[in-house]
């Protein structure tokens, strides 16, 4: 049985991979800042202060593979870019110190949740693997600092690297913009939206493809020192989503068209700049190198789980 080491368990995705890691017999340690009693039974829990690390081999002691999926998205009342420190503390070199102590202890994998971000906000044809990156904010800059540090220590030791980076992740109890749409479709009441004439393309991946993606590039030979973008592979606009959405919950939902130029102009008024662009622009991921690759194609369309979050 091999022995899987997973940061970030107690969050969104990190429950998914606990569940679907055990169902798969695998030996899993979750690496956690306090106990959680509402993990699943059979993962063994190590408390970790992850603001003061200091080498503890005992943690890493016959783990094959280390999954990092724990980092900051988000800081409180301010903009990314006014926190980079603490985006780079968090995501940077927490990251890189877990790796270096992965290497000197002989874990063989790690795999380093990373995001699309780091490509750019938005995009005018699907992203490659080897497109020039443009991370912008706090959060992305950070995630790319991390996958260059990532790389460098691989160069030097025996650990071998995954990067994985996906575009929005969602599920039954997705945090964001996600579960907000879930709150809104679980009203009884739905209020007309001027979504009609958008047209844009966005990537998604559920949570179920991402989490059988991490356990894919977990062992799979052509996913050394590699990196991947995933998604569901299917683009769909704002519009379309709200549509599936309303048929998954069985909700009437009424679209009206108002000029592009003037919802951006609203948005702006209440600050909600990052809104107009997720609202109107495409960003979109090109995963046929996980395809070719890994021999690796979703699991679940767009459709299917949008049914099951709403049942």
């Amino acid at each position: 049985m091999s022995k899987v080491l997973v940061t970030g368990a107690s969050g969104f995705i990190g429950r998914t991979l606990l569940i679907s890691l055990l169902e798969q017999e695998y030996d899993v340690i979750a690496l956690l800042r306090k106990k959680n009693d509402s993990l699943p039974s059979g993962v063994e829990q190590v408390v970790y202060d992850f603001d003061n690390m200091t080498e503890n081999p005992l943690i890493f002691r016959n783990v094959d593979c280390l999954i990092h999926l724990a980092g900051m998205a988000h800081i409180e009342g301010s903009s990314d870019e006014l926190n980079l420190d603490r985006f780079k503390e968090v995501n940077t070199e927490l990251t890189l110190s877990l790796a270096r102590d992965a290497a000197k202890f002989g874990i063989k994998r790690f795999l380093f949740l990373s995001s699309v971000g780091v490509h750019g906000t938005q995009s005018n044809k699907p992203f490659v693997e080897t497109d020039i990156l443009n991370p912008k904010g706090g959060y992305a800059i950070s995630k790319y600092m991390a996958e260059k540090g990532l790389f460098e220590i691989s160069k030097s030791s025996k650990l071998k690297i995954v990067i994985i980076r996906p575009p929005l992740v969602y599920g039954a109890n997705a945090p964001g913009n996600f579960g907000r749409l879930i709150r809104f479709f679980n009203h009884n009441f739905l209020i007309p939206l001027p979504l009609k004439g958008i047209h844009n393309k966005r990537s998604m991946v559920s949570v179920d493809n991402l989490v059988d993606f991490l356990i894919v590039c977990m062992t799979h030979k052509n996913a050394e020192n590699e990196t991947f973008l995933v998604s569901d592979n299917q683009d769909i606009s704002t519009a379309q989503l709200f549509r599936e959405m309303s048929k998954a919950f069985n909700k009437r939902l009424v679209l009206f068209h108002i000029p592009k130029i003037i919802i951006i102009w609203l948005l702006s008024l209440i600050g909600r700049e990052k809104d107009a662009v997720r609202l109107f622009s495409s960003l979109q991921v090109d995963i046929s190198k996980a395809q070719r690759r890994l021999d690796w194609q979703p699991k679940l369309t767009i459709s299917e789980k949008i049914r099951r979050i709403a049942e």
